[in-house]
């Protein structure tokens, strides 16, 4: 199974600048299959998207990319930060950067267990260092 690396990647960005807002998974896989659509993506289930926002919110906590929000750094208890782990993943995601496909194809390789702790940080400094 592929993961939605341009849903994932949404997730993260919106995770680093929820500061003293809730984090709203359905809603920024919304946002994302709209823009898809404006740029010419179809979107095939809005509601699979959504349900798919809210498995990897949970994935991403339960395996330390993120973590509840510090109340001092604008938690309340429904948002998160990124951890070094979900900073170094947006960083391999980061579609505005110039070979940002490579790494997808290296986390790709791992199906479904590339979001595990223990297999991300394998491949993860195989897919920067293969970069260029």
């Amino acid at each position: 199974m592929k993961h939605d690396w341009d849903l994932i990647e949404r997730l993260l960005h919106e995770a680093q600048n929820s500061a003293g807002k809730p984090f709203a998974p359905r809603r920024y896989a919304e946002d994302l299959a709209a823009e898809q659509e404006n740029a010419g993506q179809p979107v095939d289930n809005l509601d699979h998207l959504r349900a798919e926002a809210a498995r990897y919110e949970a994935r991403l906590l339960e395996n330390g990319f993120i973590e509840p929000r510090p109340e001092e750094e604008g938690g309340n208890g429904e948002n998160f930060i990124l951890t070094a782990r979900g900073a170094q993943l947006l960083s391999m995601l980061d579609s505005s950067i110039p070979g940002s496909e490579h790494p997808r194809e290296v986390l790709d390789e791992a199906g479904e267990a590339a979001l595990t702790p223990e297999v991300f940080d394998r491949l993860a400094p195989r897919a920067n260092l293969e970069t260029g």
